[in-house]
């Protein structure tokens, strides 16, 4: 019996031993784990630092494997699943990270992003309101609440939110506002006038809430109550704007549009009225007009009326101008009214690009010039205009003028400048500069080009062309050419360009592919596509049409001697 009790606690003891070796071999492994992970997340976040993104993802992948409830490293991975644009495996990853420390306010905020990022609206606001809840002194969540309800069309919560936000700062006129606004969509017309009423009630002795106020009334149908209001205001101040306002909205809610029309007028000459108001103000009118049948009569009126007034303003005369363009009234009143805005403002650049669009489009190059002159002088840094001024007397044939102009032009050019408008200067000056003989300039004009925009088709035509000519870089003229002609397959002149590339290479039945297919798009061919299809012909071994086309070129060209020299030989020569 004594031998049985012994045997059994040795065994006992045993027991025990083992289960606390294995206990401390856990805690061994437990605390092993921990310091691979540590491990690991250092180093995962060392090369996040340095941009190397797959090795991060690799290290945060070994971090979850090692220990999958530390939510850093599902958050992480979260952010380089959203860097993939894999959003799914990002929101996933989001969510894991949250629930593992559902109080930590970075990981419901990225989530929150997330869900916002794909409109996922009520969500959003669901983990928002949780993050509130962890901290009631995140006031600044209800800057996204709020919004997040109203696109929801969840009005009671935005109430909520409105309500928090008035406990917290007290009541202000913008949550007034804002309440007042879900009201009227809710069809709560007493709230509406309710909370209105009281914040002018809390300003007496501010007009601008009594105004607010009658304007709640207007769009809620209490028009009497609304006009005593105005009443009692314009009383205090004839010259109120808000009240001038707020009562022509008024007449028009009535149907008395005289008295609207009134209304307009005087706000339009009320001094307190700055100018953007008046511009405001027209710009209603005319959206009124246009609703109404768009009789111009009325608006010219009073634009007249408001330049009638001493210093008129450069902004509304612009406005007429810009309106009677609208109306499509005659080009030479049009033109009239933005020299105008000139005569008052000459530094006014939107009316002065207006009318050297209209000179360009009636091709008159003198006043282009001289409008060009006068935005040299007032807006110097504006590349545009050294552009159209360039091309007017690129258009002219002033080929020394116009380079000057556009190396000008060259220098106002900045990282904000236009890349079609700064490529097609140094197209322009490239063609220019070939005109003069200056032709290492000139490729250097085009490279330029192509660093702005490498598709310029223009350009990459001629500076194939010319290349051509100087029989230099023709596999890179080759190449060039060859985009012309498959962005526009049917223009004849890039199909003649290439096609003489070709010929230049040697390659002369490709070229003769190339060549009928420009004559085909170009039934009347110049001399010098009429040439280049009589030379390809001829080393074609096709001497009849080859004939046949240089005698077309020598008709369009009859000082050709070479020409004459070809015909009178039967045979292609270069000199």
């Amino acid at each position: 019996m004594k031998m049985r009790k012994i045997v059994f606690l040795v065994i006992a003891y045993l027991a025990i031993g083992l289960a606390a070796t294995a206990q401390v071999n856990g805690q061994r492994s437990m605390a092993d784990g921990q310091r691979q992970y540590d491990v690991l997340f250092h180093e995962a976040m060392l090369r996040l630092q340095k941009g190397e993104l797959d090795a991060a993802y690799d290290l945060l992948e070994r971090c979850r494997q090692t220990d999958g409830q530390r939510a850093e490293a599902y958050y992480y991975l979260g952010q380089l699943y959203a860097e993939m644009e894999h959003d799914s495996l990002a929101m996933d990853h989001f969510k894991r990270a949250c629930l593992l420390e559902p109080r930590n306010a970075t990981l419901m905020e990225r989530l929150a992003g997330a869900y916002l990022q794909q409109d996922q609206y009520a969500e959003a606001a669901e983990v928002l309101e949780r993050l509130y809840q962890t901290n009631k002194g995140r006031v600044d969540l209800f800057e996204t609440l709020y919004p997040l309800y109203m696109q929801l069309k969840d009005y009671d919560h935005a109430l909520d939110v409105l309500n928090r936000m008035e406990t917290a700062d007290g009541p202000t006129e913008r949550t007034t506002l804002m309440k007042c606004r879900i009201y009227i969509e809710q069809n709560d017309a007493d709230h509406a006038i309710s909370e209105m009423k009281r914040l002018a009630e809390h300003y007496p002795n501010d007009p601008t809430y009594r105004t607010l106020y009658a304007n709640t009334l207007i769009v809620t149908d209490h028009t009497d109550e609304a006009y005593g209001v105005l009443q009692q205001v314009m009383g205090e101040d004839p010259q109120n704007l808000r009240a001038q306002q707020v009562l022509r909205n008024y007449y028009i809610r009535q149907g008395e549009e005289e008295k609207a029309d009134s209304v307009n007028h005087a706000i339009l000459i009320n001094p307190k009225a700055s100018v953007e108001d008046k511009v405001e103000q027209l710009r209603a009118i005319i959206i009124e007009n246009e609703q109404q049948g768009g009789d111009s009569t009325d608006v010219l009126t009073l634009f007249d009326e408001l330049l009638a007034q001493p210093s008129p303003n450069a902004d509304i005369a612009e406005m007429k101008a810009s309106y009677m363009q609208l109306k499509k009234m005659p080009r030479d009143s049009v033109r009239q009214a933005f020299d105008y805005v000139l005569q008052l403002a000459p530094e006014q650049l939107s009316a002065r690009l207006r009318l050297v669009m209209m000179a360009w489009d009636d091709q008159d190059d003198d006043r282009i010039i001289s409008l060009c002159n006068g935005a040299r002088q007032y807006n110097p840094e504006e590349m545009v205009f050294y552009y159209y001024q360039g091309m007017a007397y690129y258009r002219k044939e002033d080929t020394d003028n116009a380079l000057e102009t556009f190396r000008n032009g060259i220098n106002v050019i900045n990282d904000q400048s236009n890349p079609e408008i700064v490529s097609d200067f140094y197209a322009v000056m490239g063609d220019l500069l070939h005109q003069k003989g200056r032709q290492a300039e000139a490729f250097a004009a085009y490279d330029s080009c192509l660093v702005w925009k490498d598709d310029n088709i223009g350009c990459l035509n001629n500076y194939a062309y010319y290349l051509s000519l100087q029989n230099k870089r023709l596999d890179e003229a080759e190449r060039m050419s060859y985009r012309t002609v498959k962005a526009e397959p049917e223009n004849a002149t890039y199909l003649d360009t290439y096609a003489w590339i070709l010929f230049m290479q040697q390659r002369y039945a490709e070229a003769k592919v190339y060549i009928e297919q420009a004559v085909q798009h170009d039934p009347q061919p110049g001399a010098v596509v009429s040439e280049h299809a009589g030379d390809i012909y001829a080393l074609c071994g096709d001497m009849d049409q080859a004939l046949l086309w240089w005698q077309k070129a020598l008709a369009e060209d009859p000082g050709n001697k070479l020409l004459a020299k070809k015909i009178k030989r039967k045979k292609y020569m270069k000199k």
